[in-house]
């Protein structure tokens, strides 16, 4: 729940008092509740007691990043702060998925990787969950991959020992064939970086509204990888997405490599019960 000094940052930043609040599921990361003021707004507040300063102003950022697209709806900035670590955004009222939830998904995706970004990396770095992360860019999207993905989190989870001789040797294997497995001619898409089935909610009216992302230019096939992973989504999504923008030949090929981030980034936030996963998916890459 919100404190005493978040929510009289939140009534300066939006020139209104807190009439009452009611705390709603916000997932892991932050205490989420739901804000009714003076005025008669209505507001979904994310706050964290330890939130580092660059937290929620980045990910405020990463919104505006994606609603540039207008491919698919992402909640409005309504306030943000980085002391105290605040968030207000449009409350979307969760509603029943409509018919057409999975096909307007799929192509809305579609639009929203096909508008593009700058370069692969971002202007400026953010959060994976709480992990931080790096996105200075690259020449192109293997060297990225590699060195602003993979290698951060594979020498993190060897620091904490979560990590065998023999994995580390097999990673050491697999930068080494980077290249040749994450080749693309693509430019870079503009990326979620975070869709799992939980970042995905069905708005007022049952049409697919993004939340939570953790956005940067990548390769597109990352946001596909990471929503195969955990589940979740329909076919009808993923067919709705090819038939918008075919996918590369060797899509399929790729996919537990780009698994392997999201995997890693587990076995840092969850701890060891993430490895077998992560050396599964390992293995799989390096026989392709």
């Amino acid at each position: 729940m919100a404190g005493a000094r978040e929510l009289e940052a939140l009534e300066q930043l939006v020139g209104a008092r807190v009439s009452r609040t009611r705390p709603v599921g916000g997932g892991d990361i932050a205490d989420a509740e739901e804000v009714l003021l003076s005025d008669g707004r209505a507001l979904f507040l994310k706050t964290r007691v330890d939130a580092p300063p660059t937290m929620f102003p980045a990910e405020a950022r990463g919104l505006d990043f994606l609603r540039e697209a207008a491919a698919l709806r992402l909640p409005r900035v309504i306030a943000v702060s980085a002391s105290p670590g605040l968030l207000a955004l449009e409350l979307v009222s969760p509603a029943p998925q409509a018919s057409d939830f999975d096909e307007r998904l799929g192509r809305g995706l579609a639009a929203l990787h096909r508008f593009g970004a700058p370069t692969f990396g971002l202007d400026h770095d953010n959060y994976l969950a709480t992990l931080e992360q790096s996105n200075a860019s690259e020449r192109d999207w293997p060297t990225f991959y590699r060195s602003r993905r993979l290698e951060p989190l594979v020498r993190r989870a060897a620091d904490q020992e979560l990590l065998g001789a023999k994995t580390l040797s097999l990673f050491d294997e697999l930068f080494t064939r980077m290249d040749e497995l994450a080749s693309t001619k693509e430019p870079a898409s503009r990326l979620h970086g975070d869709l799992w089935s939980g970042n995905v909610i069905a708005d007022e009216t049952g049409r697919p509204c993004l939340i939570d992302p953790a956005v940067y230019g990548g390769q597109r096939e990352i946001d596909l990888a990471m929503m195969r992973l955990f589940g979740g989504f329909g076919p009808r999504v993923f067919d709705a997405y090819r038939e918008a923008w075919p996918l590369e030949a060797r899509s399929e090929a790729r996919l537990s490599l780009y698994q392997l981030y999201p995997l890693l980034a587990h076995v840092l936030l969850f701890g060891g019960s993430y490895v077998a996963s992560v050396e599964r998916a390992l293995a799989t890459v390096l026989r392709a």
